[in-house]
């Protein structure tokens, strides 16, 4: 096998001087969605009027369970082709945000959206005044509204938090308001802070904004770091009252909706519009806290991997070990085939199918959208993958995360009607993060020398301490502002320095000289964007934990893993996630995933160890 991908990248370099020409033809078709963008306009104008005369149906709706049903499929056809509609505006438009007519039609699209909220706002309050009994009863009645049946469910379950139609109004037209902190932050981020150049020891010149921190933190000289560090902090400082202003305003967005939908916090606000346990938060966050000792080994491990003697916060970034990596698509796309054999037949058909197609944007060009994500929101169409491939390790690593996301919507959209197709967060991230996990596996069997090795297990260990350790950090961190301000604690910018400042030196283990960490670098919170996207980020350290779980089974012969990961692909979102994952054998609430991460974690260092004693 190895041989076979050592042809497949030497063949990469064989055609490098055609190599720009395939980059430019590595693109996906966006006419499987619409043939033309004058077909889009006539589908734009035909939704956007279908969605003004559902406003019109609010009368008799719940009459009988016939003409329940009539309206639900009408909803849901004109949501459904909405997705269509959305889904063709984002893709275009991200292949150039600079081109002003797709950021207008994306901006119409976006408009719509608005719209549509507002005119449907009254649908929830509506269905909930028929009352529970008589739900139920049109349920029985009818099979029509069997693919409406879980949203039916889960809407009497959020009874007491639903407003009257008045209320459920308000709230929609709140929504301007309640983003606004995201967008401030955005602004100042991006816009209005004055970042400024920095030259390294090499003579290169670098501008410190977000991007360019993040390239310049893993530098190899060590004051290069220092320098880093120290001027981009220092630059947040100034801005840390109006930051400080900014989340607050976010937490204090947050209160008031969950109060006014009777929820007793924001968390509970949160994890109830999944129905999930509190005790799946607050058991990651004590796990994690249980094994820190775990992330300090991995810490000094580090130092002696960089040769430093005092980790200090800079430390963080660079590689442990140094390698070149030339994965070009083709053999990222054949490597990928090879190391998601072991999910099986059903599975691998699918991924086949999905990386000969003409699904994927794959390298970056001159005003694409940064990043990757999977598209998989039209649903009578396959999914699409953008994609900024720089043809290294990382860009293998997300090809491999991406494609695990679009399987994932091919089983669900498969198995599963467009009103149960679309799956939670909670177990999307399971289905991507177990792909990264096999791929690290599978490089590090087949590495050839040690540092080859060396560079496979590092790059594993870095994904667990940045997935697991620091989202979690960040889950902490939020949970503790929103207490707070629960409490009725006053919330300013100094406030947020010192509460992040303290979870910064527990986690790196400060008061143990295992990494220190400088004042002026605990401004960090007001650079992570993730604070204003409402307890969101726990679902990353809790995706990794779900997906070492099912890898450990899968890397030790345990056959039936695979049909239970399967199973949960193809469920989308029939069912609670929490609930999905506990048919399969998996409990997020219970310490068991959590310590099957860090066992994880613990062998990758071993094995690491047991190299440089050679």
């Amino acid at each position: 096998m190895r041989t076979v991908l050592l042809s497949v990248l030497l063949l990469v370099v064989a055609v490098s001087a055609t190599a720009e020409t395939e980059r430019q033809t590595v693109t996906w078709d966006l006419t499987d969605l619409y043939a033309s963008d004058q077909e889009w306009d006539k589908a734009f104008e035909s939704i956007h009027d279908r969605i003004y005369r559902l406003a019109e149906r609010n009368k008799g709706f719940g009459k009988s369970a016939a003409a329940l049903a009539d309206f639900l499929i009408e909803q849901s056809a004109v949501t459904r082709d909405y997705y269509r509609l959305s889904a063709y505006a984002r893709l275009q438009n991200d292949e150039d945000q600079r081109d002003a007519t797709t950021q207008q039609r994306r901006a119409k699209v976006r408009a719509l959206a608005t719209r549509f909220s507002e005119v449907v706002s009254w649908v929830d309050p509506g269905l909930l005044l028929l009352g529970e009994k008589k739900l139920k009863r049109f349920l029985k009645q009818e099979p029509r509204l069997a693919a409406f049946d879980f949203y039916i469910l889960d809407l009497i379950r959020e009874a007491p938090h639903k407003l009257d139609n008045k209320g459920e109004a308000m709230m929609a037209s709140a929504s301007a308001m309640t983003s606004s902190p995201n967008q401030i932050y955005s602004m100042i981020a991006n816009a209005d802070i004055p970042w400024g150049e920095i030259e390294l020891s090499d003579g290169s010149k670098v501008r410190l904004d977000q991007a360019g921190y993040s390239g310049a933190r893993g530098a190899a000289h060590r004051e290069d770091r220092k320098k880093v560090f120290d001027q981009f902090w220092a630059t947040w400082k100034e801005y840390e009252d109006s930051m400080g202003a900014t989340l607050n305003s976010e937490v204090q967005a947050n209160m008031f909706q969950a109060k006014s939908r009777n929820y007793d916090s924001v968390l509970q606000w949160q994890l109830a519009q999944e129905n999930l346990p509190e005790g799946v938060y607050r058991t990651l966050v004590a796990q994690v806290n249980e094994n820190l000792p775990t992330l300090h080994r991995y810490f000094k491990l580090r130092a002696r991997l960089l040769g430093v003697d005092q980790m200090r916060y800079y430390d963080i970034y660079p590689p442990l070990v140094e390698m070149e990596t030339d994965f070009g698509i083709e053999a990222s796309k054949q490597i990928t085939l090879d190391v998601l054999k072991p999910l099986g037949e059903e599975y691998n058909k699918h991924l086949v199918t999905a990386l000969n197609s003409n699904w994927a944007h794959a390298y970056p060009r001159p005003g694409k959208r940064s990043g990757a994500y999977m598209n998989g929101s039209a649903y009578d169409v396959h999914p699409y993958v953008l994609l900024n491939h720089n043809d290294d390790y990382n860009s293998l690593s997300t090809y491999a995360h991406e494609w695990g996301h679009a399987v994932h919507s091919m089983l669900a959209k498969r198995e599963q009607p467009f009103e149960k197709a679309f799956y939670s967060t909670f177990t999307a991230e399971i289905a991507s993060t177990i792909n990264e996990i096999l791929l690290e596996e599978h490089l590090i069997a087949a590495a050839k020398t040690k540092q080859e090795k060396l560079f496979y297990l590092g790059q594993a260990l870095e994904s667990i301490r940045g997935t697991f350790f620091r989202q979690t950090m960040f889950a902490e961190f939020e949970l503790a502002i929103h207490e707070a301000a629960e409490r009725g604690e006053p919330l300013t910018g100094a406030v947020f320095t010192q509460m992040y400042a303290d979870l910064l030196k527990k986690y790196h283990g400060h008061d143990q000289g295992v990494v220190l960490i400088d004042e002026p670098y605990t401004m960090e919170w007001a650079y992570i964007p993730h604070f204003y996207y409402d307890f969101y980020v726990f679902q990353y350290a809790t995706s990794i934990s779900g997906a070492a779980w099912f890898a450990d089974k899968f890397l030790s012969g345990d056959e039936s893993a695979r049909a239970a990961l399967v199973n949960v692909l193809k469920a989308g979102g029939s069912d609670y996630a929490y609930q999905i994952l506990k048919r399969a054998g998996l409990d997020m609430a219970s310490p068991e995933p959590y310590q099957a991460l860090v066992r994880r974690m613990e062998d990758v260092m071993d094995r690491i160890e047991a190299l440089l004693d050679q």
